[in-house]
């Protein structure tokens, strides 16, 4: 009972309260040239009177398209704050693949040099062809194959 009787007076208190939020608002212009807004304005002052919204809820932002600083201003806060939410996603979805390519460029540099190293070891390079057979590579292979990796890791590893 006590808890039926609270959510009754919560919400009645929370109609009352709408009544002074809707209240009249007044725009003038001070002494000192600058626009104020109120709901009361000062004596002697020519107040002009707002147009209330048209419903409770916050301003659609206008269609026209805006950047920077003056957009932030005439978004809701709301939708400010999922702006500043989705810019922040994409900046750390754009870190993340930088990241990934930066990874993969050094994978490529360590697995050039790696190759560099066993064609310049003096030691007989073998492959396996296409039946499964193994082959080995003769010179001008063994020196186009390290020049391939060195190629690799110009691209790579800078």
């Amino acid at each position: 009972m006590k808890r039926l009787f609270a959510a009754f007076a919560a919400a009645a208190l929370g109609v009352a309260c709408t009544g002074v939020a809707l209240g009249q608002q007044y725009k003038w212009v001070d002494q000192d040239g600058k626009v104020r807004y109120g709901d009361v304005p000062p004596p002697g002052v020519k107040a002009q009177r707002m147009k209330p919204p048209a419903s409770g809820a916050s301003p659609a932002p206008s269609s026209a398209p805006k950047t920077g600083e003056k957009a932030e201003k005439a978004l809701s806060p709301e939708a400010a704050f999922r702006k500043r939410q989705e810019d922040a996603q994409k900046e750390r979805e754009k870190e993340a693949q930088s990241d990934q390519q930066a990874a993969a460029r050094r994978e490529n540099c360590a697995r050039a040099q790696e190759s560099l190293r066993s064609f310049e070891s003096g030691q007989r390079i073998s492959r396996t062809d296409a039946k499964g057979e193994p082959y080995f590579l003769d010179e001008a292979q063994v020196a186009q194959e390290a020049a391939r990796a060195r190629q690799i890791m110009q691209q790579s590893c800078n």
